[in-house]
């Protein structure tokens, strides 16, 4: 069976980065992993590893791009024997240095730089028109900062930062795993010193060693007008601190925005209803309609209908980082039919009718007309009704009485004599 190419294989282009390559396979290969229960495949999985075998090495992924598979004709044949399904409570990064030799990161260098501070996350609640407008908020975080009383390092006062004895200063250990290629070596990181290479004599009382402590902190945060629910703002270097001397992560502010009683917005456009009388729907005239800059005088044409959309420019939502230009507000026109008269408004449409000519009865002929319909649908019920039960009696007239047999039978029963009575 012909060989897949290896970029569809792991669904990437030929152009993909090495990042995204080794991004794509720990996704598919968590997928794959025959201990995936629900959606495990053993053979896909080798052919995965396969292919990115071969594409996550520069030399090898060069040969393949220039002359297909038979540039690479060693490819995959270390998967050949290979039982996937004893590889049972190894994660998929261990089984990613196991044949690739550290990709997984677990494994790597000894960790004894700058680390990069981690970002947070915050969810912020705000209203409708402070969405539209924009607002300023202060929000207040708890994020890791270096320890003041040890100013970073982890130790007390006094103490002192010896070489790790279990690593030797190096930061990593050799750890002997048994697989299913019978005893395999691989190097992790120290669990003594976490691949610092250095342990701390006498741990500073504060933070405990951690060399890091929790702090409250406040930040302001200007939320731009026309900002959309779900949208998502950063303020760099509101995270947390990174350790040994690393730089401060991100704080990433998630907007929550709530619900107008009368407004709804569809990204720049305001959507709002608006009653009109029915005389106005008539006659047209003038009213004040609410908009999120208060209220706004709006023309009713004569003869509006109901479910007429009426368009009031520049009366929308500011574009996002553009607030010099706005949407729309679409005024949606609800007819209003009065429900309850007066006798002097009853004569006034009663009089607009007539002007009208419509007529607001039917004519005798048109009623007697409906009646003898009417009638004659009762006449055909009824008709029918009859029919149905004349068909019933006759075939019950046909059919022969039948005897209740089980009735007789317990009767001859009750007067047959008995074994051992005495007959006369």
């Amino acid at each position: 069976m012909a060989k897949r190419d290896y970029y569809e294989v792991l669904g990437v282009s030929k152009t993909a980065a090495a990042d995204e390559i080794k991004k794509t396979f720990r996704n598919l290969a968590r997928q794959l992993h025959p201990d995936n229960k629900d959606s495990g495949d053993e053979a896909a999985f080798k052919e995965l590893a396969e292919a990115y075998e071969v594409l996550s090495d520069q030399n090898k992924r060069a040969q393949y791009d220039r002359h297909g598979h038979p540039g690479v004709p060693g490819a995959g044949h270390g998967f050949d024997n290979v039982d996937f399904s004893s590889m049972a409570g190894f994660g998929i990064d261990d089984i990613i240095d196991m044949f690739f030799g550290g990709g997984g990161g677990r494994g790597g260098a000894r960790r004894s730089g700058p680390e990069p501070g981690a970002n947070l996350k915050y969810d912020l609640q705000i209203d409708f028109l402070e969405a539209v407008f924009g607002v300023e908020r202060k929000i207040t975080i708890k994020r890791l900062e270096d320890c003041d009383s040890c100013k970073g390092s982890g130790a007390a006062e006094g103490s002192e930062v010896i070489t790790c004895v279990t690593c030797a200063g190096m930061g990593q250990v050799q750890q002997v795993m048994n697989s299913f290629f019978g005893q395999t070596m691989r190097v992790i990181e120290c669990p003594a010193c976490q691949g610092t290479g250095k342990k701390i004599e006498k741990p500073c009382k504060e933070c405990r060693g951690e060399a890091q402590v929790r702090k409250t902190r406040e930040f302001d945060l200007k939320v731009p007008a026309g900002i959309d629910n779900g949208a998502r703002m950063r303020l760099t270097g509101a995270g947390d601190k990174g350790r040994r001397g690393g730089g401060y992560g991100d704080l990433y502010v998630i907007m929550h925005v709530g619900e107008h009683k009368q407004f709804v917005r569809d990204g720049d456009t305001i959507h709002i209803r608006q009653p009109v009388s029915f005389s106005m729907a008539g006659l047209g005239g003038e009213l004040m309609v609410p908009t999120v800059d208060g209220d706004r005088l709006l023309k009713i044409p004569s003869g509006i209908q109901h479910g007429t959309t009426l368009v009031m420019r520049d009366f929308g939502v500011p574009r996002y980082n553009n607030p010099g230009k706005r949407g729309e507000q679409v005024v949606h026109v609800s007819v209003e039919t009065p429900s309850k008269l007066n006798s002097d408004e009853k004569e006034l449409l009663k009089k607009l009718a007539e002007l009208r000519g419509e007529s607001l009865t039917v004519t005798e002929e048109e009623r007697e007309a409906d009646a003898e319909r009417e009638a004659s649908k009762k006449s055909k019920e009824t008709q029918a009704k009859t029919d149905k039960k004349a068909k019933s009696k006759s075939k019950e007239k046909d059919e022969p009485v039948k005897e209740d047999s089980s009735i007789i039978d317990k009767i001859g029963e009750f007067f047959r004599p008995k074994n051992g009575d005495n007959e006369e």
